[in-house]
């Protein structure tokens, strides 16, 4: 592949390269992935399709999981990987991989996430309050029917009973989404938005806005669009893209792991809304202060206590 050919081109440029370049990943892996299945899963077209189509079926999940973890592979981290050797002669430094994360401010961000979820859980109280005008009734009805689709198949992933499957679903849900999106969002959208609108606060925003908008969910725009903020502010405030990237990590993986350990019947199921309700805003507040907190302490120490490698 010949190097950084796109490196002096303008932003609208990368920006319609990158939307080709991830059409582009996710046709051809899908074809391949569809190839494989066939002969992996022994199923014809038409076994395939009635697979996944039917995700009631428990013998299906299988499949479902197969094509989930190529679909997020496809969307990406193939196209990041691909977009930075085309936009720079240093695609390690351009998906800012090249700082390590040092272990501390490491340990705030894990503390930032875990603040950040009653007060994430207030914002899609809020945001499920919000009701579209009468001519949007059709538009307001896909979005249900479509987050209602997601969330049912979501929860069947969820539902394992034994260490493998929940080890499964953290690659699934976890690591994989955790370095593709934010290798793509982070690293490469915000990046070119940045650049565009020569604004950091306007490049983070707007890449958190179209990562939110990704997950066709709006009933979550609001909280996933405030949390993709957050990762992208911790990537400018550490120059690192490995923090994002672990507090993902750590926001997706605690999910699935208190929904196992809420099927065991281990821990209260309330604890996975707290702060959600109009009950609950004293909870919301107070978690508040502590984020705005931890998130100076982290923009403190990533600058001033670590210096880069």
């Amino acid at each position: 592949m010949q190097r950084a050919i796109l490196q002096h081109a303008s932003p609208i440029t990368k920006l319609l390269f990158s939307v080709f370049i991830i059409i582009s990943s996710f046709l051809v892996f899908i074809l391949a992935g569809y190839i494989l299945a066939m002969f992996l899963f022994q199923a014809g077209y038409e076994g395939l399709g009635r697979m996944l189509s039917d995700a009631s079926h428990p013998g299906h999940l299988s499949v479902l999981r197969y094509f989930q973890i190529i679909q997020s592979t496809a969307l990406f981290i193939v196209p990041s990987i691909v977009l930075s050797y085309l936009f720079s002669l240093k695609p390690t430094e351009y998906l800012a991989l090249k700082r390590k994360a040092d272990w501390k401010p490491v340990f705030i961000s894990l503390l930032i996430v875990l603040f950040a979820v009653p007060v994430i859980n207030s914002l899609a109280y809020l945001n499920e309050q919000i009701q579209l005008p009468g001519f949007m009734d059709s538009i307001e009805t896909w979005l249900k029917e479509t987050e209602e689709r997601a969330m049912v198949l979501t929860e069947l992933f969820l539902r394992v009973d034994n260490i493998q499957g929940l080890m499964l679903n953290l690659l699934m849900i976890a690591v994989i989404p955790a370095i593709g999106e934010e290798l793509l969002f982070r690293g490469v959208i915000q990046r070119i938005f940045t650049e565009w609108t020569k604004n950091i606060h306007a490049g983070i925003w707007i890449s958190a806005l179209l990562f939110s908008a990704m997950h066709i969910q709006f009933y979550g725009f609001i909280p996933r669009a405030v949390l993709g903020a957050m990762f992208g502010y911790m990537l400018v405030w550490s120059g690192s893209m490995w923090f994002p990237v672990i507090a993902h990590f750590f926001n997706n993986a605690a999910a699935v792991i208190a929904y196992f350990l809420i099927e065991k019947k281990m821990i209260d199921e309330n604890l996975e809304s707290l702060g959600s309700g109009s009950e609950e805003w004293g909870v919301s507040v107070v978690s508040f202060i502590f984020l705005l907190g931890f998130l100076a302490l982290f923009k403190f120490m990533v600058k001033f206590g670590t210096k880069p490698e």
